[in-house]
């Protein structure tokens, strides 16, 4: 098949994956649109003879003059140029010229795209936004870009490149631009008319231009985008290429898994492609996205999904810590995986709460997962998910790791334990649940002296230990009440607990129990150790405060 009127031409600049840039160049071909090949003089000559060879000789294929096309330079505009003007002069019948790379992939049969085209016989598409209006720009080099000189390399030079745009500064220095251009900024992959690229490899004022934007920083990006406004007829400023970049300015690639992703684009070719996606090589350059049924484009989907996966790779996911990814407490991100819940006292004031909690939330409860002998998990385990030991030993090592990587581990199950002053109470553990919007905390006062009061010492020994329980459940107390906590809180004195059990527990639970489950097996009710009033009275008689005693009597 030979070139018709208003055919489409292909310029594809090579740098990488030879064996890929074929396999594309050989769809447009085998669709008659002529195809001028640059291939970067960085790839070794046999990688270009192989390429040249797997290709085989075709009218509509050229290759064109190479140039060493370092990243943003303006050989990159040497490099179009030149396929540009072969692909003029040897196929004068083509209508528009697009601008490919390598890595570039066509989404959609090369016939629809022909079809678009020849419907829009006068229209560019060139993503051409004028300097003032380009805020996407990184760096922090704007309309300088255009006024200042730039001739150290900015991967290779970076030191050299910020003193010297640093002295340019100080001193004022300003290059004039050029009349009547007026800088504009867009992606490099466009497609022109045949008239708009003929004017401009024309244009009188050409070796003028080519001076001032060789000293432009990336030119890549402005200089077919500002030239386009002198000599269109009709712009729409969009490139017909898929490119979404990161908050570097790098491109992203695509991989396979994209594949129905980009089969939703509204764009004919998309960028930058992995070279090992093979699903996306066979699927795209076969006849499937021709015979299967058309699938609706979503643009603000794949933008929605690039924004999050953005936001995901700055923020990380919520509650992974590891070396790579170990965001700072005021991030603003969650610092958990999901929601928990922890309970204070409840085990000690209603006899099996472990057991009914599991029944009736469908969680698998844990036991005091910072008890001193070790990490009780539930049933007795050993080793939970993730390969969490029960070893105190090592969750002490670093117990807020221990808990982060336990609700990580788990996600999706919702994580219910006791925990109390009686427990390794850690000051930096007690701060992070606090501030947890994911941590709902439910707080029986002074429930650990329960089990005391069954044993009944009233030792010296004892009281000190009371003491210090006490002070303990205070101070995490304050933590909990602060005005920077976030955690769901509800605190509760025994006498409130015992006053009316039933709306406590419903308020501990009513986030996630289900209400049949608790239907069909009731509220257990509080039970108190018969020894607990006389105990009461001996830590009164032995200097407890009075205060203290009557958070247990209604």
């Amino acid at each position: 098949m030979s070139d018709g009127p208003g055919a489409l031409g292909i310029i594809m600049l090579c740098h990488t994956a030879l064996r890929r840039a074929a396999q594309v160049a050989r769809f447009w071909l085998e669709a008659g649109c002529p195809v001028v090949i640059h291939v970067d003089r960085a790839i070794k000559d046999a990688e270009l003879q192989a390429m040249q060879a797997d290709l085989g000789q075709h009218p509509l294929l050229r290759f064109s003059p190479r140039h060493r096309c370092d990243w943003g330079s303006w050989r990159l505009i040497e490099a179009t140029q030149d396929a540009a003007e072969i692909l003029l002069r040897d196929f004068p019948e083509t209508g528009h010229v697009m601008l490919t790379s390598g890595a570039c992939l066509p989404l959609r049969p090369a016939q629809e795209m022909q079809a678009y085209l020849a419907k829009h016989p006068q229209t560019d598409f060139i993503e051409s936004v004028a300097i003032e209006h380009a805020n996407w720009i990184t760096g922090g080099l704007s309309l300088e870009r255009f006024t200042l000189y730039f001739p150290f390399n900015w991967h290779r030079q970076r030191w050299a490149f910020d003193q010297f745009v640093e002295v340019q500064r100080k001193l004022r220095i300003r290059r004039e631009i050029p009349r009547p251009l007026r800088p504009h900024m867009g992606s490099q992959w466009w497609c022109l008319t045949r008239d708009t690229l003929a004017a401009i490899l024309n244009d009188p004022k050409r070796k003028r231009y080519e001076r001032f934007f060789r000293r432009n920083w990336i030119p890549d990006e402005s200089y077919f985008q500002t030239l386009a406004r002198l000599h269109a007829r009709q712009i729409e400023s969009r490139s017909l290429t898929l490119v979404k970049f990161d908050r570097n300015g790098r491109p992203n690639l695509f991989y396979d898994d994209h594949l129905q992703l980009l089969r939703r684009s509204d764009c004919f070719m998309a960028r930058k492609i992995w070279p090992e996606a093979e699903q996306l090589y066979a699927f795209f350059l076969s006849d499937q996205p021709r015979t299967l049924p058309p699938v609706a484009a979503e643009p603000a989907k794949i933008d929605r999904y690039f924004e999050l996966a953005e936001r995901q790779r700055i923020e990380g996911r919520a509650g992974l810590y590891m070396q790579s990814r170990f965001p700072r407490d005021d991030s603003g991100a969650d610092k958990t995986a999901g929601p928990y819940s922890l309970f204070s006292g409840f085990d000690h004031l209603f006899p099996d709460f472990d057991h009914w909690l599991g029944q009736v939330s469908g969680t698998r409860p844990h036991g005091h997962l910072y008890a001193p002998e070790r990490v009780q998990f539930h049933g007795g385990a050993k080793i939970w998910h993730g390969a969490l030991s029960d070893s105190a030993a090592i969750r002490d090592y670093n117990p807020r790791m221990f808990l982060t990587n336990l609700l990580w581990a788990t996600r999706g199950e919702r994580q219910c334990f006791s925990y109390g002053a009686e427990d390794t109470m850690d000051h930096e553990v007690n701060w992070f649940m606090a501030t947890d919007a994911n941590a709902s905390i439910a707080l029986i006062r002074g429930a650990w002296l329960l089990p005391m009061a069954q044993r009944g010492t009233v030792s010296d020994e004892a009281i000190a230990q009371v003491s210090r329980l006490q002070k303990r459940e205070e101070d995490w107390l304050e933590i909990l009440r602060s005005r920077w906590a976030l955690a769901r809180l509800h605190v509760w004195s025994v006498a409130e607990v015992l006053h009316a059990p039933d709306r406590v527990l419903l308020k501990a639970v009513e986030d996630f129990a289900d209400p049949a489950a608790l239907s069909a097996h009731g509220l257990p009710a509080p039970r108190l150790p018969d020894e607990l009033e006389s105990y009461l009275r001996a830590l009164r008689n032995k200097g407890m405060s009075s205060q203290f005693v009557k958070t247990f009597q209604g």
